[in-house]
């Protein structure tokens, strides 16, 4: 009885064989990275550059220093949180307890910064502006 020898192909990375040929990165010359558009008349490319923000987000925290500092009283995490939407220096992104995240943020920065940190705590719960 005749047998048919098994030939391997050694396979490359994902499956592919070892010998072929790498796909181009981008098609006429298009950038690699830049969001390409086909217009429907005449199927050129149209690159359009990546939309940026044109104003930086206030943290929660640099909101309620900016809030201390003003206020010039201790304050409680929800009150600050009240304060900050009053304000329009921050509004919370839908979180349930937004006063619970901030009161652990600014105890995390009292105790990472010390006497550098913009808070300092002065009763339970009560925080004043540093400075």
């Amino acid at each position: 009885m005749a047998t048919k020898a098994k030939t391997s192909k050694t396979k490359g990375p994902k499956g592919k064989a070892a010998g072929a040929a790498p796909k181009p990165a981008a098609k006429n010359g298009e950038p690699k990275k830049a969001a390409v558009k086909r217009a429907a008349n005449g199927g050129k490319a149209m690159v359009t550059k990546a939309k940026t923000p044109a104003t930086k987000r206030v943290s929660a925290l640099d909101a309620a220093a900016k809030v201390l500092e003003k206020s010039g009283k201790p304050m409680r995490s929800r009150e600050l949180i009240n304060a900050m939407a009053d304000q329009g220096l921050w509004k919370s992104p839908g979180g349930k307890t937004p006063w619970a995240t901030l009161y652990s943020a600014m105890i995390r920065e009292i105790s990472t910064s010390g006497k550098d940190s913009r808070f300092k705590k002065v009763d339970r719960g009560a925080f004043a502006f540093n400075g």
